[in-house]
This record gives structure tokens, sequence and C-alpha cells, in this order.
């Protein structure tokens, strides 16, 4: 098996086929019923601008941005990603590159976002400054990512009992930072889990202010995956303004 440090794109070219296929034009669950509603919120409170989402992969949230009045620009290191966001959106800008060098002048955006991007990214802290260099003061960075609940959970979460049922959601080994391997419908993938407390220091070093924090809960789709949701938080979606 190839290890995680010679797989320096976390898996993503081999993965971009079923990506793509497995997102189509909606969305997986998750975005759809979970994280759309409150992330298209807080981009109303804005006035628009410009935008960049960093680790933009097909371009669905690119696509967001701009029907809610904003000029995106995507970035993501993986080719075969960006060549359906661009067919999927054309006239929409989409560059490679990586968010822990973003190829961008200080103060350059009104709107910087990540969305379930930094769970994908080794040196989180670079991106993350990076991310802020970007921002116009008076901006915002906006930030969707996978709960360090979730992305310590022991095996697959749920414990079940002798009939089957799920009786509760196991973690493990909560603050140790690491690597692993997420395999589902023919994607395999790099995820990272770090506690809550490296993200919110890392964004605290950059001076940046928290304004909205949220746990959002399902909004609709199958009931027995919104279940799921709303017994144990999947999502985390942070709100930052640079003074």
């Amino acid at each position: 098996m190839r290890s995680i440090r010679k797989m320096s794109d976390g898996g993503w070219k081999n993965s971009a086929k079923a990506w793509i296929a497995d997102m189509g034009e909606q969305g997986d669950y998750g975005r759809r019923y979970v994280l759309d509603a409150p992330m298209i919120a807080r981009l109303r409170r804005l006035n628009g601008g410009r935008a960049l989402d960093v680790g933009c992969g097909e371009g669905r949230f690119c696509r967001i941005l701009r029907a809610e009045g904003f000029d995106p620009v995507g970035l993501d290191p993986t080719v075969e990603l960006l060549e359906a966001a661009r067919a999927r959106g054309p006239g929409g800008t989409y560059v490679e590159g990586r968010a822990e060098d973003l190829a961008f002048a200080d103060a350059s955006f009104d709107l910087v976002v990540s969305c379930l991007s930094l769970i994908d990214i080794e040196a989180a802290d670079r991106a993350i400054a990076e991310m802020a260099r970007v921002l116009k003061p008076g901006g915002t960075l906006l930030i969707a990512n996978l709960t360090s609940f979730s992305s310590a959970r022991a095996k697959d979460g749920w414990q079940t009992n002798l009939l089957g049922r799920r009786t509760h959601f196991a973690i493990d080994h909560y603050l140790a930072v690491r690597a692993k391997w997420e395999e589902w419908r023919g994607i395999r993938i790099i995820n990272w889990h770090r506690p809550l407390k490296d993200y919110m220091q890392w964004f605290l070093a950059q001076g940046l202010v928290l304004t909205h924090f949220d746990e959002p809960a399902p909004t609709g789709g199958d009931p027995s995956r919104a279940d799921r949701y709303r017994r144990a938080p999947w999502y985390v979606i942070m709100e930052w303004r640079k003074p």
C-alpha cells in the first residue's frame, strides 16, 4: 500500500472522476441538506465582491458564490477537478494552486472561503495564514469543516447493539493529530484530524475576529440520514473577520 507521505496529492488525482460523479450538480447529502442553507445565509449578509474559493474542487461552491452576486476565483491543486469546474461553469475563473502558497497579492479578496478543504491540507496552519494574507482588511473568511469530533471517530464512529441499532457515536485519541485514508463510492483520499483548539489558535494567531460559529443541523432529505447528523454533529461553520 502506498504510504500517506508518498501521496502528496492526498489521493485526489486518482479519485477525481469518482468525486465528480458523486457530487453531480446538486452535491452530496451533507452539502445539499446540511451546509448549503447556513453557508448561503452567511453570504447574503455580505455585500458581494471578489471571492476566493480555496479547494474549489469541481466548482460547486464557486457557482453558488456567483449566483449570490460574488465574483469568484476557484483554486485547487487537482487539474482533473479544475477541468470539470470549467466545463460546469463556463466563464468562471479557475486556477491551479495550493492553499499553503497562494499566488495572489496581499489584500486581494473581500471574501475567502474554505468549504471542506482544511481537512485535506497537511500544513493547514500555513494555509490559514495565506488565506488571511490575501483577505482585505474588513473582509470575511468563511470556513466549513468537519467537526473535530467527527474526524476523531473510532472506526466508523457509530456503535451498534446486538440488534443492529445505533447506540452512540464513539471518538478516540481526540488530541492526537493524524492523517487517515477515507474511502467511499470509489473515492479514496486522505483526511487530517486535528483538535478544534489547533484550528482556533491558528485563526487567532492571524489577528482574526470570530463573528459566527455554528454546528448546523440537517434541513431535509432522507429522514434516516438526517437523524444521524442530528445525533452527532458532523460539520462546523466559522466566520472570521479581518480587522
